[in-house]
């Protein structure tokens, strides 16, 4: 497995690989990885001939310095795991490499979807994820890429943001892979004492009742979002939000007949747990 750290070297390989005809799949990620990434790197690998996957800790995505300052940071093991399944390439740029001089003067913004859900609770936060995962694109010249459906508001924000450039780039969003009880894989997940993972898996079976209510033909939405709400918090939970939403722009639901999908974001302790349950028809 090759581990590139500069932008040169990193397109010298993509080059040579494109005159010999091969077809490149990326995974962006920002390490401390797991078994989700692993997930995302082995459909990668189904998509292209070659994998690429980033391991880059994005500044410009964090809304509190002191979340940034604690973010993991485990480049070696990540690497190990990386190459134990195959990746061909991993692309290791530093903050300074990514944005010289402390920051960019130029911005991708993607208006609408930026302001909803997580981005009204973490201002700046998608601003900062299609900028760099333009960057990205720009440097990696990837034929697909491949992005976890956990973050599902961000999988559409990246999708929207690739037709509206015209960027020839298939995205494609896996399922969202959970532990046995049912928590949603996140690298933040580390941040959860012991107590508090024995609580976690409560966030995914609220959602779950919410999306049963749904089916079973609730249309009173606000008021089934504040009964899912009420009962985090009594699980211990700081509820920032539970939404049901459209699948097709993420704004609330009209005539009772599109797809939707529940999506919730909460703390529990240091972690912040977001989550997402598209509904099935």
């Amino acid at each position: 497995m090759l581990i590139v750290e500069d932008i040169q070297a990193l397109r010298a390989q993509i080059k040579t690989w494109r005159r010999a005809g091969e077809t490149i799949a990326f995974v962006p990620t920002m390490g401390n990885l797991h078994d989700g990434h692993v997930a995302l790197v082995k459909r990668a690998q189904e998509l292209g001939s070659k994998v690429v996957a980033s391991i880059f800790v994005n500044p410009t995505q964090f809304d509190r310095k002191e979340d940034l300052a604690a973010y993991p940071r485990t480049l070696t093991e990540d690497c190990q795991h990386l190459q134990a399944v195959g990746t061909d390439m991993v692309f290791t740029p530093t903050p300074t490499l990514m944005y010289p001089g402390g920051g960019l003067a130029t911005r991708v913004e993607v208006p609408g979807i930026s302001q909803l859900l997580e981005g009204a609770s973490r201002p700046g936060h998608f601003t900062g994820v299609s900028t760099v995962v333009c960057k990205l694109f720009n440097l990696v010249q990837p034929d697909v890429a491949v992005f976890g459906e956990k973050d599902f508001q961000q999988l559409m924000l990246i999708r929207q943001m690739v037709r509206d450039l015209d960027m020839d780039i298939e995205i494609v969003g896996l399922p969202t892979v959970r532990e046995a009880d049912g928590l949603a894989m996140s690298s933040r997940n580390g941040y959860l004492t012991v107590e508090e993972r024995k609580i976690a898996p409560a966030f995914n079976r609220i959602l779950r009742e919410v999306v049963d209510a749904l089916h079973k033909g609730r249309q009173d939405y606000p008021p089934l979002q504040a009964e899912a709400m009420k009962s985090l918090e009594l699980q211990g939970f700081r509820p920032d939000y539970v939404e049901i939403r459209r699948v097709s722009d993420l704004l609330p639901p009209e005539d009772g007949k599109e797809a939707l999908v529940v999506l919730g974001s909460a703390w529990l302790g240091k972690a912040r747990l977001i989550d997402n349950i598209p509904l099935k028809d």
